[in-house]
C-alpha cells in the first residue's frame, strides 16, 4: 500500500486512546501478527515480517500498536471483548439461571471455537505480555468470574442449583473446560462445536440439579 493510502485510512479509521479500532489497515496488521504468530511463534516473528506480510509500512503499524506486545493483546482482547459482551447481554435478559448457564456456556464454547487460531495463540503465547498487558488480561477474566459466579451462587440460594460443589468451584470447573479448549479442539475433529456445547451443558446442568 503506498503511504498516502495507508494516512488516508489512518485518519478514517481507529487509533489510540480508546477510540474505536478495526480499520481495513489495522484488520490486515493483526490477521498478519495473527497468522505469523501461528506459523512462527511470538519471538519467531518480527515487526519486519508483520508489516511486509500485511503490505502496510511501520509507520502504520505504529499508528495502531506500540509493540508486539500490543498486537498480541489485541488478539485477546478481541476475543475477550465479545465474550464478555455475550455475558452481559445474556445476563440482562433475566433468564432462568439454568437457561442462563446454558446460553453462556454454550456461547462461549462456540465463540473460543469460532476464533480459535486467535485462542490458541493467545493460549501459547500469553506469557510473553508485558506486566501492564498481563494485569488487563487478568482483570477480564477475573470480571467474567466473578459474574458468572454471582449467577451460580445466587441459583444455589434460591435452591435452584446443587450446594455439594460451591459457585467458586463450579466456576473453575466450567470455565477452565473452555480454557483448555485452545489446546485440544480442533475445527476439522470429529465433533463440532455446536454438538461439543450441547454435551457439555447438559453435563454441567446435570451435575447442578438439586439431589
Amino acid at each position: 500500500m503506498h503511504a498516502s493510502m495507508e494516512v488516508q485510512a489512518m485518519v478514517s479509521g481507529a487509533g489510540r486512546g480508546g477510540h474505536p479500532r478495526r480499520s481495513p489497515v489495522e484488520r490486515r496488521i493483526l490477521d498478519a501478527a495473527l497468522r505469523l504468530f501461528a506459523e512462527r511463534g511470538f519471538d519467531g516473528t518480527s515487526v519486519q515480517e508483520i508489516v511486509a506480510a500485511a503490505e502496510v509500512t511501520k509507520g502504520a503499524l505504529y499508528h495502531y500498536f506500540d509493540s508486539k506486545d500490543d498486537l498480541l493483546y489485541e488478539i485477546y482482547r478481541s476475543l475477550i471483548a465479545r465474550q464478555l459482551a455475550d455475558l452481559d447481554r445474556i445476563l440482562a435478559a433475566g433468564l432462568p439461571p439454568r437457561d442462563a448457564v446454558r446460553e453462556i456456556v454454550s456461547g462461549l464454547i462456540q465463540s473460543t471455537a469460532e476464533h480459535i487460531d486467535e485462542a490458541k495463540v493467545f493460549a501459547r503465547e500469553m506469557h510473553r505480555l508485558d506486566h501492564e498487558h498481563m494485569h488487563a488480561v487478568r482483570a477480564d477474566r477475573r470480571r467474567y468470574h466473578v459474574r458468572f459466579r454471582g449467577l451460580v451462587e445466587q441459583a444455589q440460594k434460591d435452591g435452584v442449583f446443587a450446594t455439594e460443589a460451591s459457585a467458586d468451584t463450579v466456576t473453575i470447573v466450567a470455565l477452565g473446560m473452555v480454557n483448555q479448549l485452545p489446546h485440544w479442539y480442533r475445527a476439522d475433529g470429529p465433533k463440532s462445536a455446536e454438538d461439543l456445547s450441547d454435551e457439555v451443558t447438559a453435563f454441567l446442568l446435570s451435575a447442578l440439579d438439586p439431589r
